[in-house]
């Protein structure tokens, strides 16, 4: 029987690299990708859909017990996200889903119920899970956690290239404040809020091309996996 292969979790504020350095990664390796992300995404899409507000506390619980949120891993490693057999791996990826999707997940008993969907995707092993509370909360266990970061203008710019990718319109001015405002509301909610584990290790990405944070994260896994600490950074 083989052994059981480890848990990777890597959290990080918005525009920190977390979604492409975690596939790129999980590719290296031949692990199953998790963006949690798109899952909280995916819920602020249907949401938005029935016209249910964060406020709406009651509404959005009952709306999140009846909905089937499916992550497909695809070829590239990217995940294909799926709403009820409903596509919405691109309508997701919107500035005002992301904002939306950040209010949401303020709420205790969506963040609950989604922490239990997490845990079972990475029951078995194998997995690079990402988000904002993933080593600290979903998997504490995890034989893996790195916790990435990069300046506020810089995510600004990297979040405002992938918008203009995807063609949507948005200021530089208006993605840092959007980044800001989530960073201040993830670091102080009240019920998993973003920091690094106690065991983590802190990676800046600022500066640094793609190809070395994959890197550097790489390095990381095989020093903890060889029992070394690998604390750099």
């Amino acid at each position: 029987m083989s052994p059981r292969r480890p848990c990777i979790a890597i959290d990080g504020p918005v525009g920190a690299g977390k979604s492409t350095i975690a596939r790129l990664v999980a590719g290296r390796l031949g692990f199953s990708y998790i963006d949690s992300g798109a899952m909280y995404r995916a819920l602020a899409w249907a949401a938005r859909r029935q016209g249910i507000r964060p406020a709406e506390t009651e509404r959005v619980l009952g709306l999140l017990g009846g909905l089937r949120i499916r992550l497909e891993p695809q070829p590239e490693g990217a995940n294909r996200v799926l709403v009820d057999d409903h596509d919405v791996t691109d309508e997701i990826r919107t500035q005002e889903i992301g904002e939306l999707a950040s209010q949401l997940s303020e709420i205790p008993g969506v963040r609950r119920r989604m922490v239990a969907l997490q845990q079972e995707m990475a029951q078995a092993g194998g997995v690079v899970m990402e988000g904002r509370d993933i080593q600290t909360v979903v998997l504490p266990d995890a034989e893996v956690k790195i916790f990435l970061t990069a300046p506020a203008e810089e995510r600004a710019r990297r979040r405002l290239l992938e918008l203009q990718a995807r063609r949507h319109t948005a200021s530089f001015e208006a993605v840092l404040a959007e980044i800001t405002g989530r960073d201040q509301r993830d670091s102080t909610r009240a019920d998993s809020p973003l920091r690094p584990a106690p065991d983590a290790v802190n990676v800046d990405t600022g500066g640094l091309t793609i190809e070395q944070v994959v890197e550097r994260v790489l390095e990381i896994v095989r020093a903890r996996q060889g029992g070394e600490p690998g604390r750099r950074g």
